[in-house]
C-alpha cells in the first residue's frame, strides 16, 4: 500500500535555508539585491517559500557553488546575457582564481622552506637570505624588509638584504647598529632639530654605513647586487621606486617621525651623497 506524501504548501525562511544548504542571512541578501524575489508572507508576517521560490533558490545556490558571481547569476536569470557569454565570463573568473590560488600555494611553500615570516616576502628577497643561519634574522629585520619592499619594491628590499647578511656575520657591526637605533629613537619631539646630538648621530650613522659598505664589498655582496640589478627586469623596477629619495620614502612610512629624527636622516643622506 502506497502511503500518501504530505508536502507542505510553503515553508519559513529557516526551513528553506536548511533545504537549500544555505543560511537565512544569505537568503535575505539575495532578496536585498533582487536576485530572489520576496515571497508572500503568511498571517504571522513571516516569509513563506513555496515550490517556485524553492526552485529559484536551489538554482541560485547551485550556481554559487559552481563559482558563478551573483551578478552573473542575475543576468543569467533575467536573460540580458546568453548562457555562452555567462560561461565565458565564468571561465575567465576561474582562470583568475586559479592564478591567485597558485600564488597562495607558492607563498605557503616559501614559508615552509624559510621556516619564518621571511617566506612572505618576494622570492627575490627570500632567495638572498636563504643561506643565513636559523635565528640570524631578527623580527625587526623582517619588519624593515617588509616596509622596504612595500616602498621600494622587491629589488630595493633585495638590495637592502645585504645589510642584514653583513650584520648576521659581524657581531660588532650588529652591536653598533643597535646602539645607533637606540640613539635615533631618543631624538623625539622634545629634541630640537638643531640640537648638536642630531649632527653627532648623523655622522655616526654615516660612519656605520661606510663600514657596512666596506664589509659588503669584502664579502663580495656588492657584485651580487650588481648582478641582481642587471638581471632584474627593468619594467618591474618601477620609476617611482628608482627615483624616490630617502625623504620621500620616509613620507610613505606608516608612522610619524619627529623633526629631529627626520633631520638626522636628511643629514645622513647628505653626507652619503657627498661620496657619490
Amino acid at each position: 500500500m502506497e502511503l500518501p506524501l504530505a508536502i507542505p504548501r510553503s515553508v519559513r525562511i529557516g526551513d528553506a535555508a536548511l533545504f537549500a544548504g544555505t543560511t537565512p542571512r544569505a537568503i535575505r541578501h539575495y532578496h536585498a539585491i533582487g536576485l530572489l524575489p520576496e515571497p508572500e508572507r503568511g498571517g504571522d508576517g513571516k516569509r513563506r517559500y513555496g515550490y517556485d521560490d524553492m526552485i529559484r533558490l536551489l538554482w541560485v545556490r547551485t550556481m554559487v557553488d559552481a563559482g558563478f558571481g551573483l551578478e552573473d547569476i542575475r543576468t543569467a536569470f533575467d536573460g540580458t546575457r546568453g548562457i555562452e557569454e555567462t560561461l565565458e565570463q565564468l571561465e575567465e573568473n576561474l582562470v583568475v582564481q586559479q592564478a591567485a590560488l597558485q600564488q597562495r600555494r607558492e607563498t605557503v611553500r616559501r614559508l615552509r622552506e624559510a621556516g619564518s615570516p621571511l617566506g612572505l616576502l618576494s622570492p627575490l628577497v627570500t632567495d638572498r637570505l636563504r643561506d643565513l643561519p636559523t635565528g640570524a634574522l631578527r623580527r625587526s629585520d623582517l619588519d624593515s624588509l617588509l616596509v622596504s619592499e612595500r616602498i621600494f619594491g622587491p629589488l630595493g628590499a633585495a638590495l637592502q638584504a645585504s645589510v642584514y647578511i653583513v650584520l648576521a656575520h659581524d657581531p660588532e657591526l650588529r652591536a653598533e647598529a643597535d646602539r645607533l637605533d637606540e640613539a635615533e629613537a631618543g631624538l623625539d619631539d622634545s629634541v630640537d632639530p638643531d640640537d648638536p646630538r642630531v649632527e653627532e648621530i648623523a655622522v655616526q650613522r654615516y660612519a656605520f654605513q661606510k663600514a657596512v659598505d666596506q664589509a659588503t664589498e669584502a664579502a663580495g655582496l656588492d657584485q651580487a647586487e650588481e648582478q641582481l640589478f642587471e638581471e632584474y627586469d627593468a619594467d618591474l623596477r618601477g620609476e617611482e621606486h628608482a627615483s624616490m629619495s630617502v625623504i620621500e620614502a620616509i613620507g610613505k612610512m606608516p608612522y610619524d617621525m619627529s623633526a629631529a629624527r627626520r633631520r638626522c636622516v636628511e643629514r645622513t643622506a647628505e653626507l652619503l651623497a657627498q661620496d657619490q
